[in-house]
């Protein structure tokens, strides 16, 4: 990933694991009702569960809604360093 290119920060709400709420948000790079994946600027975030519906999409402003049942959330790919490397430093 290019050095030049800009961080852009996410915001994400999870509302009782059953509405997820992501902003800054670049692509959605695949999805059916158990697996839904979501990049962003320097990762991928995987959101697992059962039943999940994109609510809304909109990638000019960077916003996604998705509701299900959400088991778990991944972030996948590099960042500024994992928590463990920014916690023990």
């Amino acid at each position: 990933m290019p050095e030049n290119r800009m961080k852009k920060p996410h915001l994400l709400t999870l509302d009782n694991r059953r509405l997820l709420t992501l902003t800054g948000v670049e692509d959605v790079s695949g999805f059916d009702e158990q697996t839904i994946n979501v990049r962003l600027s320097e990762m991928t975030l995987v959101v697992k569960g059962t039943g999940l519906h994109i609510s809304k999409l909109n990638l000019e402003s960077g916003d996604v809604v998705i509701d299900g049942s959400i088991s778990s959330l991944q972030y996948l790919g590099s960042s500024s360093g994992s928590l463990r490397s920014r916690l023990f430093r």
